[in-house]
């Protein structure tokens, strides 16, 4: 491509100073997604998935719903037996006589009915209050609140142990670069990042891949807040089962399909787009998958940059990298238009093998020209010599 498509942007690295975007992030720079749900009925969504609900509440929230469980049942169940205490007449303040038959031994009032109730369904056991089993009743609350118990405690250790195994703390030790850059890669207009993942432990199976989120009209005049398109990655292995074991560098190649075919150095910082990117995996040390997630605005888009290496090679014989580097960038000779590089791209076979043809041409017709009066035009002649 001529030189004239080529320029060298000045200044330093750092983000440049440009005006605000028009609409907010969709996904921010840590993966979390700006959406709020509006609905009226929240509790009846609530209902449909309590499973998924609690799992995806915060921890304050579990913590706070295991102690209002347990008390909570305890408590009910104190009302139960302090009601058969009552109906049986084994309360202090009812008097009972000397040779009364009680249901439950030292279930004086609510208070001794509530440790009861306790020391029941936790199995704990004091041994200071017992049923007599003079009530059959009593024996019926003593199952029905030995399975409630048991179902609740299979609940919230559920709950506990899935929150704890949930991948987001995975997913937290996967980085991207806080920009990315667009420059020449191998002859193309490529635009690249960075990904890191900060554990030992590999992710199996990573597959990387983007979406393009930024706001048009139809044909029909429909309005498009979130559009959608696929922006493919790749690096030079492939997109599919990374070897996530060192940073890797992603590229998108820009070309005639790519939705910033049509962007140039000076349009980019006026754009309102948003690129999203994720990171899909499974770790290898628990099997479960995960999704990394983050997006990148026009202001963080670095036309005419290149990434710092960052992967050198120590003399013990270990590879080091150095993650000061992990998002710098320096400027380099770059094209000014995607749209003109591709052009010239394109035309530059066209005109070689134009040339190419130019001078086939010309050698033919000297040979030609040379071969005249011989057996075969064109000939080197041996075909006219004898035994030719």
């Amino acid at each position: 491509p001529g030189s004239r498509m080529f320029q060298l942007p000045s200044g330093p690295a750092p983000l440049p100073a440009l005006r605000p975007r028009r609409a907010p992030r969709l996904v921010s720079k840590d993966g979390r997604c700006n959406i709020e749900l509006v609905h009226g009925e929240r509790l009846a969504f609530f209902l449909v998935d309590v499973w998924t609900a609690v799992v995806e509440i915060r921890w304050r929230f579990v913590l706070l719903l295991v102690v209002l469980a347990f008390t909570g049942s305890w408590f009910f169940f104190s009302l139960l037996w302090y009601w058969i205490a009552r109906s049986n007449g084994d309360l202090e303040s009812q008097n009972p006589t000397e040779g009364h038959a009680r249901c439950i031994e030292n279930v004086h009032g609510l208070t001794t009915a509530f440790l009861y109730s306790l020391e029941t369904q936790t199995t704990i056991g004091y041994g200071g209050r017992t049923l007599t089993g003079h009530c059959g009743g009593s024996v019926a609350l003593l199952v029905l609140q030995s399975l409630v118990g048991l179902f609740i405690n299979c609940f919230m250790c559920g709950v506990v142990l899935a929150k704890l195994s949930l991948p987001r703390k995975r997913a937290r030790t996967v980085a991207f670069s806080d920009r990315a850059v667009i420059c020449l890669k191998k002859g193309r207009l490529c635009l690249l990042l960075r990904v890191a993942n900060l554990r030992k432990t590999l992710l199996i199976g990573s597959h990387i891949y983007g979406k393009l989120v930024r706001g048009c009209s139809t044909a029909d005049g429909e309005a498009l807040i979130l559009d959608q398109v696929d922006v493919n990655f790749t690096v030079d292995a492939g997109k599919d089962n990374l070897f996530f074991v060192c940073p890797l560098t992603l590229y998108h190649v820009i070309d005639r399909a790519s939705p910033f075919y049509e962007l140039s150095a000076d349009t980019l910082p006026l754009q309102d787009f948003e690129l999203v990117v994720f990171l899909d995996g499974t770790a290898e040390s628990t099997s479960s998958t995960c999704q990394v997630r983050t997006s990148y605005t026009p202001q963080e888009v670095m036309w005419g940059h290149t990434f710092l290496p960052i992967i050198s090679k120590t003399k013990t014989g270990k590879y080091r990298v150095d993650f000061s580097n992990f998002s710098r960038s320096v400027p380099v000779n770059t094209p000014h238009c995607a749209v003109c590089f591709c052009a010239d791209v394109e035309q530059t076979p066209h005109a070689f093998l134009e040339k190419v043809n130019e001078d086939l041409e010309r050698d033919l017709d000297f040979l030609t020209q040379s071969g005249k009066g011989r057996g075969n035009p064109g000939c080197c002649g041996c075909c006219s010599a004898p035994g030719g």
